[in-house]
């Protein structure tokens, strides 16, 4: 069985479903984990969600928590300015307009505010419930005989990572991709830091310490969407460019 791990789609589903089928993904066959990011900044978010969700629920698709996935929820669900504001300018603006049918019309008005967002805040409630809840369940981590996945990292400062705060699985950067991982042998594959931080080019990074995989080619920001394949004889990858066609 191969594994097959795409990371921070953020609503370009086009270049997701491309992936898949230039990885030849074959769920009956293949493990498909998705380390995150599924909403924001780009163009359909929805139709990502309802995607990943079915993907989980019909082919075992593992499905872990992003950053921008928690921030969504957060907002969506409660009622906190700060959290609100934070998640609009965060992409979440993107997210509304996908998820709103032809709410881009009060969103781009002058005088549009906060009434007409706490009305698409109800009506993403009553009319996706169910992707609210599926989001803000997922997991955080999940592990194999040999790699750890994760959204963002985890911190190499403690001697059990596990215990580490929530908030690091989804946000922790400098301090995790920085400095070697010691308190687990297996290869850590994250998304969240776009690889074009960690060398030249948007392509997969591996640590030259061997302890670490980036996947997050920064698709949204004009990258590229990656994929790694693990297998028995080692590592694969594809990838796909934004507003690449077939």
């Amino acid at each position: 069985m191969r594994t097959l791990v795409i990371s921070d789609i953020h609503g370009c589903v086009e270049e997701f479903n491309l992936l898949l089928r230039r990885a030849s993904y074959i769920p009956s066959e293949d493990q498909l984990i998705l380390l995150g990011d599924y909403v924001d900044r780009g163009p359909d978010s929805r139709a990502v969600v309802e995607q990943v969700k079915r993907l989980a629920e019909e082919s075992g698709a593992v499905v872990l928590r992003g950053n921008h996935d928690q921030m969504a929820c957060d907002a969506l669900t409660g009622e906190d300015d700060k959290r609100d504001t934070h998640w609009i300018t965060n992409g979440g603006f993107h997210t509304l307009l996908s998820y709103c049918g032809g709410c881009d019309s009060v969103l781009l008005r002058p005088d549009s505010g906060w009434k007409d967002y706490a009305e698409m805040k109800e009506y993403m409630r009553q009319e996706y419930k169910e992707h609210l809840d599926f989001l803000g369940t997922l997991p955080f981590y999940y592990e194999t005989d040999t790699h750890l996945f994760v959204h963002a990292g985890i911190d190499p400062s403690l001697a059990n990572w596990t215990s580490q705060r929530e908030y690091d699985f989804i946000w922790i950067r400098e301090p995790f991709y920085n400095y070697p991982v010691t308190s687990t042998a297996k290869t850590v594959v994250f998304g969240h830091t776009s690889t074009v931080d960690l060398q030249d080019g948007a392509g997969i990074w591996f640590s030259p310490h061997g302890d670490k995989i980036g996947i997050d080619g920064g698709c949204v920001y004009g990258g590229q969407l990656n994929c790694l394949e693990i297998n028995d004889d080692g590592y694969k990858t594809y990838s796909v460019r934004l507003g690449e066609k077939e």
